[in-house]
């Protein structure tokens, strides 16, 4: 019996990279998972190969969660399919800088769209199907407490998603759904190595400045989201982990 067993979660923006790697184990701690994805179909497939060769249960949905109608969507395909909700990884968001003298409105509504827009109205819906308790968990960064130069709307939108976290925990709690975020530093995904930063002097210089010597992994990230959507984090609600190895920068 895994610590999931007979959970279902929903993992947004879970075709790779620290989705993926989340949607896996929560699979092999039990749960039935959906896979959503934006337009990696290819990658979503692989993930959910990958869970039930295992012996896991999963299912890939295509929804882009800045866009109102595919949230409806991903939620009545994950109702069809399991006929309820308990977990809610609002993993899916888009990562990008920029100085201040190339900030556009675009680039606000972007960002804004997708990273906090998009997450409300998905725990919105996903909390119509959860039935007693359940566990919503929002991937946030490390550069909302601790934002960082030519970052301003990235930063601004995952201390967003912070503060949203305590805000829907207090309004959820007496449904007895939980509400936290994660709050990884840098971490080594697909998207890590196709901006060049594999061996950048970014990278060094983090890793220098991190306790535990490395930058993380993606499983780093999905053994502590684990731990959020279990009963072990029965007791824990409105809560922001940083999950960087000890980096304090």
């Amino acid at each position: 019996m895994g610590k999931l067993t007979g959970k279902v979660a929903v993992v947004t923006g879970a075709s790779k990279g620290i989705g993926a790697s989340i949607a896996e184990h929560l699979a092999a701690e039990g749960a039935s998972v959906v896979v959503d994805y934006a337009t990696s179909k290819s990658g979503a497939d692989d993930v959910v190969r990958h869970i039930t060769a295992k012996g896991g249960k999963a299912i890939a949905v295509q929804a882009d969660v800045s866009k109102p109608k595919d949230i409806t969507r991903l939620f009545a395909e994950t109702k069809a399919a399991y006929g309820k909700l308990d977990i809610l990884v609002n993993n899916a968001g888009v990562y990008e800088f920029a100085p201040l003298e190339s900030v556009t409105a675009d680039h606000f509504h972007k960002l804004f769209d997708l990273n906090v827009l998009g997450l409300l109205l998905t725990t919105k819906e996903a909390v119509k199907l959860m039935n007693g308790e359940g566990s919503v968990l929002n991937i946030s960064s490390i550069v909302g407490p601790m934002p960082v130069g030519s970052g301003s709307v990235y930063s601004a939108t995952k201390a967003a998603v912070d503060a949203l976290t305590v805000s829907l925990s207090k309004e959820l709690g007496p449904r007895k759904i939980r509400v936290n975020s994660l709050n990884p530093g840098m971490v080594e995904t697909e998207g890590f190595h196709s901006a060049g930063l594999d061996e950048s002097d970014i990278r060094k210089t983090v890793e220098s400045q991190t306790p535990l010597g490395r930058i993380a992994k993606p499983e780093d990230i999905a053994r502590a989201a684990v731990f959020f959507s279990s009963d072990d984090a029965g007791w824990v609600t409105g809560q922001s982990l940083i999950v960087a190895g000890g980096y304090t920068h």
